[in-house]
């Protein structure tokens, strides 16, 4: 939810609905607000997850962190895309299809750091040997 809201802000209020202009590049409203939004929700996200949705993860920090970053970098081309879609071609409005564009990349991105990102490591399973020849 934090997300849309500094979507909209940054969309609306920040750019007011005008494409930026950075380095002789053109980058469109919806797209600039996007990565205003998201400089906020990467860290935050990190975080929160982290340390309170999957706090029974057992895998060193930079390890979650580094997972992170590559689900997060999966996560801004999906976002991409389907800003691009909802936007440009089927002629939604920016911030209802941020809003299904979060809907559907949280689901993902869930899923993803549930089995992979902050999966929980299972402890190595040790094997007893009854049958150890050397002591005869």
């Amino acid at each position: 939810m934090l997300d849309i809201l500094i979507y909209f802000l940054s969309y609306n209020f920040i750019i007011e609905k005008q494409a930026v202009y950075v380095a002789g590049i053109t980058i469109s409203p919806h797209i600039a607000a996007f990565l205003m939004s998201f400089s906020i929700s990467f860290p935050l996200g990190f975080i929160l997850s982290k340390y309170i949705v999957f706090p029974e993860s057992n895998l060193r920090g930079r390890v979650q962190l580094f997972r992170y970053a590559l689900l997060v970098l999966t996560c801004i081309g999906l976002n991409y895309v389907f800003l691009k879609f909802f936007v440009e071609w089927c002629g939604f409005f920016p911030t209802p299809s941020k809003a299904i564009t979060t809907a559907l990349v949280a689901i993902f991105s869930y899923i993803s750091q549930r089995n992979f990102t902050f999966r929980v490591k299972n402890a190595p399973i040790t094997v007893q040997n009854t049958n150890d020849y050397r002591k005869q």
